[in-house]
């Protein structure tokens, strides 16, 4: 027994560390790319894969949704207004081979163009259209990453952004403006209130004229209100007749 186990055990000892180095595991979110002899042959599925070490090398591709935080970039509206602005990418692998063949880092390749995008897009507009369509700028800037990042086997599902800085003297001007805003708003209502306060005032006076009997009523109400209040007033009605009686005499001496 000692004798098989000093012959055998080197040999079994080499073919354990043989199985590990070339068997190699793709996970099932992963694929991997192969390369023999530097040449791509093909792009392997998900399992335990055999990989023949010098002769062929094996890059694994995560085919999973990221989200890439796109940092604080600074850029000029086309109002001439500095603004700092951040975003989130969200992208996939569709391509593996692509992926790795076409372009030395797609992680970083990716995060750049974004950054370049954004900026570009934010300098294309200004600052009212910018915080008034967010949703439109992102979507512009999706689809020219998107545009961009196919060749290389990726697909750019969506653009958000996150934050957008303004400098102080901006924010006091806008919060000025909004106060203004507010103010004219105020000022259109109360005058639209007026017009048709002035309305219905000229209606209940065209109905009192015109219904017989109407005013003198109405007389008799406001005598009725001004008797309910404690006052020393003294107040002297004279009947709608009479004054219109004084008034056919002044038009036939005229």
């Amino acid at each position: 027994m000692e004798i098989f186990t000093a012959l055998f055990m080197p040999g079994i000892i080499f073919l354990v560390i043989l199985l590990v180095a070339i068997i190699k595991q793709v996970q099932e979110y992963e694929r991997g790319v192969t390369f023999t002899m530097g040449k791509y042959t093909g792009t392997k599925k998900p399992g335990w894969r055999i990989v023949i070490p010098v002769f062929q090398a094996m890059q694994k591709v995560d085919l999973r949704l990221k989200a890439v935080d796109v940092p604080n970039q600074e850029a000029i509206t086309k109002d001439n207004i500095s603004v700092q602005i951040n975003a989130v990418i969200y992208y996939e692998v569709k391509e593996a081979e692509k992926a790795i063949i076409q372009v030395e880092n797609f992680k970083y390749a990716t995060s750049q163009l974004a950054q370049t995008t954004m900026r570009n897009i934010v300098g294309e507009i200004t600052l009212d259209h910018l915080l008034q369509n967010r949703d439109e700028v992102s979507r512009k800037i999706q689809g020219i990453v998107e545009e961009a990042t196919n060749p290389w086997g990726i697909s750019v599902q969506n653009v958000e952004l996150k934050d957008i800085v303004l400098p102080e003297n901006m924010k006091r001007t806008i919060a000025k403006e909004a106060e203004a805003e507010r103010e004219r708003r105020a000022v259109i209502i109360k005058a639209e209130g007026e017009v048709q306060a002035a309305d219905n005032m000229a209606k209940a006076a065209k109905t009192l004229a015109t219904a017989p009997g109407a005013l003198h009523l109405r007389t008799l109400q406001s005598i009725n209100d001004l008797s309910s209040d404690q006052s020393n007033t003294t107040i002297w009605m004279i009947p709608v007749e009479g004054l219109e009686a004084l008034k056919s005499i002044a038009m036939q001496k005229q």
